[in-house]
């Protein structure tokens, strides 16, 4: 497993597509895609937004997290900046850091994107 991880807007998806010789078609949007498909899928882009649709369901977005069997893990950081007033948006972030560290801690290789510039935090180049 492959996590790419940063802030929004700042080239993941680019980076993933050119690493590893993606078509649009190769990759998933946790934003609209049907859930269900999420962890048997090749890569996913957004996962906090599927962290986000599966605690609107009431279900453990860490036990969804679980299942993952996906080769490449798209995911924006979400946890700097202004603490949200509302305790679902703090709980959505909780969450969704949570659910980064369980992904991160069984990917081989973690990068994090800025700029465009991937680094690799975690592992070795593939």
């Amino acid at each position: 497993m492959i996590m790419i991880t940063g802030g929004a807007f700042q080239g993941k998806t680019e980076f993933a597509k050119t690493r590893f010789s993606l078509k649009d078609e190769d990759i998933i949007d946790c934003g609209s895609c049907e859930l269900d498909a999420v962890p048997e899928s090749r890569c996913v882009r957004n996962y906090e937004l599927a962290v986000k649709r599966v605690m609107a369901r009431g279900e453990d977005p860490l036990a969804f997290t679980d299942k993952l069997k996906c080769d490449i893990i798209l995911m924006n950081e979400i946890g700097s900046g202004i603490i949200p007033l509302e305790k679902s948006e703090r709980e959505w972030r909780e969450m969704t850091g949570r659910a980064g560290c369980i992904i991160a801690s069984r990917a081989g290789t973690v990068y994090r994107v800025c700029c465009g510039i991937a680094q690799i935090i975690k592992g070795e180049e593939i």
